[in-house]
Parts: C-alpha cells; sequence; structure tokens
C-alpha cells in the first residue's frame, strides 16, 4: 500500500477538511479527493461520511485509524534506522509528556549528543496515550511520563522525583488565601489533581486552569495569583523575589518514569543512557530555560 494514501488519510482525519489537508500536504483538492478514493476502493469500504462543512468517520475509518498511526510510525522509524548507514551507529527515539522536558529531560538530551556520538536522536513531547501507543508499536524506545501503564510487555523503572510547590506573586500568603482568590489550577496529572484535591477539599473553583506547567507559569507572571509548579521552573523567580513560595502549602512529589519495551534489543543502552540522568539531575541552567517564558 502507498505509504501517502495513509498520510492523507490522517490528514482528512486531523483537519475534518479537505481543502485544508491539500493545504497542508502540498496537494490539489482533487489529488487529496483521489487518494481518499482509491484507498477505500483499496480497503472495500468508505472511510468518510462526506456532508457539507461536515467530515466525520465511518465506522470502518475509526477501526483504520489506530492502524494508520501504527504503519506511519513504524515507517518513519525503519526510514530513520535505514537512513545511518554506518554500522556503529544507534538511532535512538525518545517520546515524554510535555512538562517534563522543561523541568527534566532537555539538559539530559544535551548529555547524550555531547557523551554519545553515535547516537542519532529523535525527541518528541506527546500526550501520555499516544507515549503508550508509540511504545508498544516500537516506534519509541523510551518515553517518560508521570502514570506509566501496567503492560507486561513494558518495563517500568523510577527515575526522578519531581516536588510541585506553591509558588504566589505576593509574599506572606497563606495556602488558604492563596486557592481562595486567583488562583491558577495546573494540570500536574490524575495523582496531583486527588492530592491537591485532599489537600484542599473546600477551595472555590479555581480563577484560571492551564494544562501545561509553562503555561501556569507564564500566566502566574503576567497577572499574578498562585500556582503549583515544579521547583526547578521558579528558582530563578524565587531568587530575584518576582514569585514566592508559600510557606504552609504542602509539597506534592510527583515520581518520573521511564518505560521503554521489555524485550528491547537495546535494552542495555537505554539504561546506559538512564545512567546519565540519574547522575545529572534537572541543572540550574535547565531551571533557567523555562524559569523566562517570553510575556
Amino acid at each position: 500500500m502507498d505509504i501517502d494514501l495513509l498520510k492523507t488519510f490522517l490528514e482528512v482525519y486531523r483537519t475534518r477538511h479537505f481543502g485544508r489537508t491539500a493545504e497542508n500536504l502540498y496537494l490539489t483538492q482533487s489529488a487529496v479527493s483521489a487518494r481518499i478514493r482509491l484507498l477505500e476502493e483499496t480497503l472495500g469500504v468508505p472511510l468518510f461520511t462526506r456532508t457539507r462543512n461536515d467530515i466525520q468517520l465511518t465506522p470502518a475509518g475509526t477501526r483504520l485509524l489506530k492502524y494508520a498511526e501504527s504503519i506511519l510510525n513504524a515507517w518513519s522509524r525503519a526510514r530513520q534506522d535505514t537512513a545511518l548507514g554506518e554500522e556503529d551507529k544507534i538511532s535512538l527515539a525518545i517520546g515524554a509528556s510535555y512538562s517534563l522536558w522543561d523541568i527534566l529531560l532537555q539538559e539530559w538530551t544535551h548529555l547524550i549528543y555531547r557523551e554519545l556520538p553515535g547516537v542519532a536522536l529523535q525527541a518528541e513531547a506527546l500526550g501520555a496515550e499516544v507515549l503508550i501507543r508509540r511504545l508498544h508499536d516500537r516506534a519509541l524506545d523510551i518515553g517518560f511520563m508521570f502514570e506509566p501503564p501496567q503492560m507486561a510487555e513494558l518495563q517500568v523503572r523510577e527515575i526522578a522525583d519531581i516536588k510541585l510547590i506553591m509558588v504566589a506573586d505576593r509574599p506572606d500568603l497563606g495556602a488558604r488565601e492563596a486557592v481562595g482568590n486567583g488562583y491558577i489550577m495546573a494540570d500536574w496529572g490524575t495523582s496531583f489533581a486527588i492530592a491537591h484535591a485532599r489537600q484542599f477539599p473546600d477551595m472555590p473553583p479555581p480563577a484560571v486552569r492551564m494544562g501545561l506547567g509553562r503555561m501556569a507559569l507564564a500566566f502566574l507572571l503576567r497577572n499574578g495569583g498562585a500556582t503549583y509548579l515544579a521547583e526547578q521552573m521558579v528558582v530563578d523567580h524565587l531568587q530575584s523575589g518576582r514569585l514566592h513560595r508559600v510557606e504552609d502549602a504542602p509539597v506534592i512529589d510527583r515520581q518520573v518514569y521511564a518505560v521503554y519495551p521489555l524485550a528491547s534489543e537495546r535494552k542495555a543502552f537505554l539504561e546506559q543512557a538512564l545512567g546519565f540522568l540519574a547522575s545529572r539531575p534537572a541543572t540550574q541552567d535547565s531551571a533557567r530555560a523555562v524559569a523566562m517564558p517570553v510575556l
């Protein structure tokens, strides 16, 4: 099967629009329509229902979706591996939850690049479900996340403890006052949400919800308030006095896990690379990289 047919199928699914798909793939709209028609003829089933301004997957299209993503991920990895050419080259595909790049992994990838010159790196920030799917499909060598899956074929290893602290733009603020007025609820995962609810059971609905720590930090610096952030993210702002720790707010710990296929032929290499992470935790330099968002 032509890989371009699956690429076009996925792009139509993402955009729900043949015209935007054509623009994104640098094709004509008629070429997009022809590719989808050819894919449907090859499979013998319609993949989309087409009504004016509304393109939806059929049940067959929904079933194809996960296979199309897996095939394209595997093809991309195969191209990367075969393009290396030299026998001593090793490709390393890394995926991580979005926030973890900021607070833990950026400096680690720099270190691997410097210390292991034979490695060809591929790094991505992904949502948890996509991370797990790509690990399962072997499109990723290793993934980093807060809440690892319990799957027999995946090895899970705890590699770091992230301390989340409450910070505010005003000094001498108590935790109850902080969550009661102008509070920014940052999304640090399900376990954090449970711990937070346990600590502040009677708090009113937060003024703002943010899906990423760096978004919460930028909003806090611009608009004021209080929120929980990783300690590494705010060290410079605490030292400069721009932000202040809410002293009576409890620290909420989040464990970070490395996840990789149990039967990976690169297991020894992955554990060597993880050794760099264990010996070199997030540095002040990496913290500074996220402590100064563009405002």
